[in-house]
């Protein structure tokens, strides 16, 4: 049967027969994929948070789907679909960490992002080198932003948390001899080896931005710019340094446009 999609009515049927498709794939043949369809159909065609959540969490829980683990996870994060009464982030990490071992890249993504977030709630334990390995496993798997977080690690370096209060005494120190006494302040004492849980260093820092940067991630490609301007982890270029900063400027211009037709398609409010 075939239907004409600009006809109220038969869209409406389409989508009835969709929503009935896709409950017999998922309840009838347990296909995990089409569960997961059907966690998407109840969420933007039902808008049926609630029903939607159920159906995520039961297929990431009984059939190890990692789409529908990193979805119940965000719903958890966000206290949606009375995943939770409020956000729950120990929960939605849960589902995060679990949609990352079944080698769903955004799970991992935010598996990382919640370890090393110094908001973490009381419950769970800041974890910047576990956080450091589900990034990593994220970018290998071409999540741009994963790649972007990494270089941003190896930029700054991260410190143990036993060494934080040195590091800040150095600075210290040494913003005070730039001051007083700039040539001598190259001279002042570092951090012993092994205080670092991520050492700095510019070289990996500019590989990690640039596969973000291949990837389309813009400010991967803005950091690429100014380490080919500097030199930093990547001898001196300027053509390079250009090169990256038009293509950054470019893809700045692709997200305002982006923004502007969604603006557009969602129509003036009414007054």
């Amino acid at each position: 049967m075939s239907f004409d999609l600009k006809n109220e009515s038969d869209v409406k049927e389409y989508l009835d027969k969709l929503g009935i498709e896709y409950r017999f794939g998922c309840y009838s043949e347990k296909k995990a994929d089409v569960c997961h369809l059907l966690g998407d159909y109840l969420e933007g065609i039902k808008k049926d948070f609630d029903k939607a959540g159920k159906v995520y969490r039961s297929n990431c829980d009984d059939y190890g789907y990692a789409k529908s683990c990193l979805k119940y996870g965000n719903y958890s994060f966000l206290g949606k679909g009375r995943a939770s009464d409020k956000g729950d982030p120990v929960k939605a990490y849960q589902y995060y960490e679990k949609g990352c071992q079944l080698n769903d890249p955004d799970a991992c993504l935010h598996s990382g992002l919640l370890l090393v977030s110094k908001s973490i709630p009381k419950e769970m334990k800041r974890d910047v080198g576990k956080a450091f390995q589900y990034l990593t496993k994220s970018c290998e798997m071409n999540n741009a932003n994963a790649c972007f977080y990494l270089s941003g690690m190896h930029i700054s370096g991260v410190v143990k948390d036993e060494f934080k209060a040195k590091e800040q005494e150095l600075h210290q120190q040494k913003s005070a001899h730039q001051k007083d006494k700039p040539a001598a302040s190259a001279s002042l004492p570092t951090l012993p080896e092994g205080a670092y849980v991520v050492e700095r260093d510019m070289q990996k820092a500019f590989e990690f931005a640039y596969k973000a940067c291949e990837l389309r991630n813009m400010y991967a490609c803005a950091n690429l710019s100014q380490m080919y301007a500097k030199g930093d982890g990547i001898p001196r270029d300027e053509k390079k340094a250009e090169k990256y900063k038009q293509l950054a400027l470019e893809m700045q211009d692709e997200i305002k446009k982006e923004q502007q037709k969604l603006n557009f398609q969602q129509g003036l409010n009414p007054t």
